[in-house]
């Protein structure tokens, strides 16, 4: 009775890859038999003619034949559970995964909470540092009229002052909606952004001289 090759690491395997290490095994075996079935038909040729023993070569012929047979037998079995074990570890992949991307998108709802918190806050102190610039600005056209302008105080400084200091790095993959979101908050942040007062037309900017002449100071 012929018994399965490599039978014992066969026992031992369970992955796809140790499936794949018995395949392997066979394959050996099965190119040293194709070799020695080679080397008995030509024994058998050459006994045809008187040299060697031509039943004897014919019975090792036919138990090569029958070892190929049976190793090709075994080779197609253990591919069979070479796939099953891939496919079964694929899909526990898939379910360790999936546990993964739970944990994640239980994550990701924790720090929208956090952006929307954030961003609330952020809207509350924008209309509480909105309804100080106003103050201030009333205060200043207050000075202007009452000739101290020394008094008055310079809202933009007073702002970029406040908004200096090192930034957040961006991370080197960052979506396009989290790129354009990203540049609208520094553009409260930036010089001339969206915070920035703007001075009305013709009037002059701290620390730039206006090309445009008040017709009261034309000669």
């Amino acid at each position: 009775m012929n018994t399965i090759p490599h039978a014992e690491d066969l026992g031992r395997a369970r992955t796809a890859a140790d499936f794949a290490a018995v395949i392997a095994l066979l394959d050996t075996d099965l190119n040293n038999a194709a070799a020695r079935k080679q080397e008995l038909e030509q024994a058998e040729d050459r006994a045809i003619f008187g040299n060697g023993d031509l039943g004897e070569v014919r019975v090792a012929l036919t138990d090569c034949n029958a070892a190929i047979a049976l190793l090709e037998k075994t080779v197609e079995a253990v591919n069979k559970r070479r796939a099953e074990a891939a496919e079964s570890e694929a899909r526990a992949d898939i379910a360790a995964l999936g546990d993964e991307i739970k944990s994640k998108a239980a994550s990701l709802g924790e720090r929208w909470r956090t952006v929307k918190r954030l961003i609330e806050q952020l809207r509350q102190e924008l209309f509480e540092a909105d309804a100080l610039s106003r103050t201030i600005a009333t205060a200043n056209g207050l000075f202007d009229a009452a000739g101290v302008a020394e008094l008055k105080i310079n809202l933009t400084t007073t702002r970029r002052a406040a908004m200096g200091g090192s930034r957040a790095a961006v991370p080197a993959r960052l979506s396009r909606p989290a790129i354009q979101a990203d540049r609208l908050l520094l553009s409260f942040l930036s010089p001339g952004g969206a915070l920035d007062p703007r001075p009305a037309l013709g009037a002059p900017v701290e620390g730039v001289k206006s090309k445009f002449t008040p017709a009261s100071e034309r000669g």
